[in-house]
């Protein structure tokens, strides 16, 4: 792991990708820790959240340790109090940051004015636990990661960042459908083409989502408009219309595909209605493995600080 922190997948070396999957599978079938006991991890969210926030303190607990929730309206981050400021504050009260923040740059001055690891709980930029968690229920549904493929349809946002970073780094392709305007960050497939030129893993995105979904073994999407770009949602829903995963863009898929979500999913609009119900969906074993592979990302970081 490049640093104390974990703000994004590219923080990891590919092997370590695979090393953490690997140790949330082993934690989900009844490895224990208590590496956490006596330690306390401050939560800060500037965003809601159920799965992320549950499974943070359900986490933390089972490995010994207890926690500090903090809401935008208790600290107002950059904005009642500098991010340095509440750095340097809680470097001297608590073990670690877990931070579901808007801006990554907030993520970065965290980091900057701390010495406790910072987990990147959700960002503009990467939402790295769920990522490992999408490929631990991967694994556990298809038994291997290399060779598969990755689709995603949509926007090109934080999670399908995430994605490719991951894909590269474990040997699955990735292709994302999206509109043009709406494609992954060019910093973004800057980072993930570095680990798959590594790993020679193809990425690649086109505007058809047919296109992408044809033979996936994955299937994948999000909703269109995401925290902080709700004054977008009426463009967005115009232009995202033909990007709706439906029974008839996944008949194209391979029969045993997964399909996948990240939740909360609006139903109707990035998905047809029964999506989430269709007996290849994986969302709810989704939702329980941001646990596990959250675990995984704590044990991995506080054996670090241990070492």
């Amino acid at each position: 792991m490049k640093g104390k922190d974990f703000l994004t997948i590219s923080h990891l070396e590919p092997s370590e990708v695979e090393e953490i999957i690997m140790k949330a599978y082993s934690v989900k079938n009844g490895e224990t820790s208590d590496l956490l006991a006596g330690k306390t991890i401050a939560l800060i969210f500037e965003k809601p959240s159920l799965r992320t926030r549950v499974s943070f303190e359900v986490g933390i607990k089972q490995m010994g340790g207890s926690c500090i929730f903090l809401s935008n309206q208790e600290i107002g981050l950059g904005v009642r109090e500098p991010e340095s400021d509440i750095a340097r504050v809680l470097d001297r009260l608590v073990d670690g940051i877990v931070a579901r923040v808007f801006s990554h740059h907030s993520l970065e001055l965290l980091s900057e004015n701390t010495s406790l690891p910072i987990i990147n709980a959700l960002s503009d930029k990467a939402h790295p636990c769920q990522a490992l968690g999408d490929f631990l229920t991967i694994f556990e549904k298809k038994g291997s990661l290399d060779g598969l493929k990755v689709a995603f349809v949509g926007d090109g946002n934080n999670i399908a960042g995430s994605l490719a970073m991951t894909c590269a780094s474990v040997g699955s392709e990735f292709v994302i459908a999206s509109p043009k305007q709406y494609q992954l960050p060019e910093s973004v497939w800057t980072e993930a083409n570095v680990i798959s030129q590594r790993s020679k893993t193809k990425l690649w995105w086109t505007s058809d989502p047919f296109e992408a979904v044809d033979k996936a073994d994955v299937v994948y999407t999000d909703v269109w408009t995401s925290m902080g770009n709700e004054s977008e949602e009426e463009e967005r829903l115009k232009v995202f219309t033909d990007y709706q995963v439906n029974e008839n863009l996944i008949s194209t898929a391979n029969p045993e595909f997964l399909f996948m979500h990240d939740m909360p999913a609006h139903r109707g609009e990035e998905i047809s209605p029964n999506m989430l119900d269709h007996p290849n969906s994986v969302v709810y074993q989704q939702a329980e493995n941001r646990l596990h592979a959250q675990k995984a990302v704590l044990a991995r970081l506080f054996e670090k600080r241990q070492g």
